[in-house]
């Protein structure tokens, strides 16, 4: 299991092309962008691509293999060859705020990101902040450009502590280290990013993931990042080992208990690898727990 894990950790912050290289290409994925409204924040749910993960064992249900996941699968009437995640991202507005929350792909697939903001209203250079749940490459990938410049210039970058000094230590990833280097501040987890965001620390997936608690008047809604990828999967088997955590133990714990917690509270929840938009409830059935999408 050990070295599975350090294979999983070499590569997955090229996860995503990867996969799609396994599956054959992948349609563009259009853009979209539904906003609605959160205290005195506008909230709008940016859709970027669509990543289609091969169910062989190295991912999800690391520890049970992939004929586990397939029953799993067939039982809620999906293929059972592939897990479908969408790639997206959150857009967070009040008053001359503009917040970005991860930022997809980037060019490399293309991502659609760019094109869901000028949906939204909302143009790269308009963003004042980009918030970054963790540093794997479908929640980073967007903060370049084509010709490898800065996609948000006018925004400052926040990334946690621990997992900015990971991305440093990534050979793979030193080209987006450096473009971005100079608009990055850091934070620990569990402080205030900005007015009405709380950096939420979730330990297992990376060494500094965190989710982020946007609250007004009394509103609240968690972005989970990565605690949880498909609405199938890691509710059903929120115990089963997710190959993309770099401690799988801690993975294990960490979702259980955020689900749990999540569930009891009956909190709202933006889930970017969820299906599109990734807004709604997580409900507790029994020793597992289900999706409730918003309407």
């Amino acid at each position: 299991m050990k070295s599975l894990r350090i294979s999983i950790l070499m590569t997955c912050l090229a996860t995503v092309q990867a996969s799609a290289a396994d599956m054959g290409p992948q349609p563009p994925t259009p853009p979209g962008a539904e906003t609605f409204t959160l205290g005195e924040f506008r909230i709008t749910a940016l859709r970027d691509s669509v990543n289609v993960v091969p169910n062989d064992g190295s991912v999800f249900g690391a520890d049970v293999g992939p004929n586990a996941v397939a029953e799993v699968l067939k039982k809620a009437g999906q293929k059972t060859e592939a897990i479908e995640l969408s790639v997206d991202a959150l857009l967070a507005r009040r008053g001359g705020e503009a917040i970005v929350i991860d930022t997809g792909l980037g060019p490399s697939i293309p991502g659609s990101l760019a094109g869901s903001l000028s949906l939204a209203g909302v143009s790269p250079d308009e963003v004042t902040t980009v918030l970054i749940t963790h540093v794997h490459s479908d929640h980073i990938g967007g903060l370049i450009t084509q010709d490898t410049q800065s996609a948000f210039k006018h925004a400052v970058i926040k990334i946690s502590e621990p997992d900015w000094k990971w991305l440093q230590q990534q050979p793979e990833m030193a080209e987006i280290t450096r473009v971005i280097a100079p608009q990055v501040k850091t934070f620990n987890p569990g402080e205030d990013v900005a007015t009405g965001i709380k950096s939420v620390r979730i330990p297992g997936h990376t060494p500094g993931h965190v989710g982020y608690m946007i609250s007004s008047k009394d509103q609240t809604l968690l972005d989970v990042g990565d605690t949880v990828h498909s609405s199938i999967v890691s509710l059903a088997k929120p115990d089963w080992a997710m190959g993309y955590d770099t401690d799988l133990a801690v993975g294990r714990t960490s979702r259980r208990e955020v689900l749990t917690q999540l569930a009891s509270r009956h909190q709202l929840i933006f889930a970017p690898h969820f299906p599109y938009p990734g807004v709604g409830w997580i409900v507790s059935r029994d020793n597992h727990f289900e999706w409730s999408p918003k309407k």
